[in-house]
């Protein structure tokens, strides 16, 4: 790559884009191999609770891959020999089992809190926890609804104080999620899920940990402001700014200037600058390319907004509204849901973004369409009337 300080921004589009996966060939058939090694070049990726279309954690494979078995993740994430556990990343997300011990410092960070979630961690109440860290350790693995029949709590999402106690030591890493039951957790103690080397591996100093997070942060977004890189892995500021200097200095990130961007950017010197973009993926709204809101409208030029929490009569977009994304642009925008009563992918609105190319952008969205309702095994893709491309959409998926 040249040692050129300043980048376009076709150029930083199209490095981000392939930094997250989508500039390589799909493959013709994903296994775990290819799940992992797509959470080990993305660091994370986001679990989130609405089933509208599918829980967000089985949309970025998909984007990138295509159709795949939900069980490859599945095995991955809580099979007998986890290559993916769950923590706080960037938010709830699956990590590759490597990145544990870089995390210890926020596990430790939790041990040592005083109040967390609106709730006093004062002595009894962590003397309750140890209780329910004993019964684990004897009995074997728990789920919040083993104390459904406490009492409901104000805060913490009116959780039990059960549950509350689970997800502060599942927070400290005292615990960890084995599997899923119904997309309920299922805890046990973090040393019976893990693999014994990750277990017994050395926990490396807060510096050193927040270095190799931003070192993945960097690598997963291949050119990011200060900024971005802090919130990959939500880290602290002052530290991540120190940890960014010394990345410099050592030559594991270039500083760079980017066109349109008002902040300096930090470079992966080994970020791929390809062609193209991406085929054509539908993208979570949690997906990593385009969490963090700020970064997606300074890449695409467009502000993407999940509208779950906005009266439908404000709605712009949609209420759970997946972005189309076609070669370096954000395309186009669907509001999905898997009927799956009518056994059809719902298209509830489709919109064109301003300057996309309309008869490629609805050729290419209805092939991903189709793909989509395949793999979700429903048996077709139905278009309701509203959004600028609705009508031609619902003609290209007769």
């Amino acid at each position: 790559m040249p040692r050129s300080t300043e980048l376009s921004s076709a150029d930083a589009r199209r490095i981000a884009i392939a930094a997250q996966g989508f500039s390589a060939e799909r493959p013709a058939a994903v296994t775990r191999r290819h799940v992992c090694a797509l959470a080990e070049r993305l660091g994370a990726i986001q679990i989130d609770s609405v089933n509208v279309v599918a829980r967000s954690h089985y949309l970025p494979p998909f984007a990138r891959f295509g159709a795949y078995r939900h069980a490859t993740l599945e095995d991955a994430a809580w099979g007998k020999k986890p290559d993916l556990f769950e923590y706080w990343g960037h938010a709830a997300c699956l990590m590759p089992v490597a990145l544990q011990p870089l995390l210890r410092w926020r596990m430790a960070q939790a041990e040592h809190r005083t109040v967390w979630g609106g709730r006093d961690l004062d002595r009894d109440f962590r003397k309750y926890a140890e209780g329910i860290l004993k019964k684990i350790a004897a009995r074997g693995p728990v789920t919040g609804g083993d104390f459904a029949d406490e009492k409901r709590e104000a805060g913490w999402w009116n959780w039990s104080k059960g549950k509350q106690a689970l997800e502060w030591l599942f927070y400290a890493g005292h615990i960890t999620t084995r599997t899923r039951r119904n997309f309920e957790r299922v805890y046990d103690l973090t040393e019976r899920v893990l693999p014994e080397a990750i277990v017994d591996a050395p926990t490396p100093s807060t510096e050193d940990a927040h270095r190799d997070l931003l070192r993945i942060a960097a690598r997963a977004m291949g050119v990011a402001t200060e900024h971005d890189l802090r919130d990959y892995f939500r880290m602290p500021v002052a530290e991540t700014r120190t940890r960014l200097a010394e990345l410099v200095e050592e030559g594991a990130l270039r500083k760079v200037s980017v066109e349109g961007w008002d902040k300096p950017a930090f470079l992966d010197p080994a970020a791929k600058r390809p062609r193209r973009g991406a085929a054509g993926a539908l993208l979570s709204p949690f997906d990593s390319l385009i969490w963090f809101r700020a970064r997606t409208e300074r890449l695409f030029g467009t502000r993407v907004k999940l509208e779950i929490y906005t009266p439908a009569a404000d709605r712009q977009h949609g209420y759970y509204v997946l972005p189309f994304l076609h070669d370096d642009a954000i395309a186009a925008r669907v509001d999905l849901k898997s009927d799956r009563h009518a056994g059809v992918l719902r298209v509830q609105a489709a919109h064109l973004e301003p300057g996309a190319p309309r008869a490629e952008t609805i050729d290419a969205l209805t092939s991903e369409l189709r793909a989509m309702s395949v793999w979700l095994g429903l048996n077709g893709v139905a278009v309701a009337r509203r959004g600028d491309i609705a009508t031609s959409l619902a003609r290209a998926l007769r």
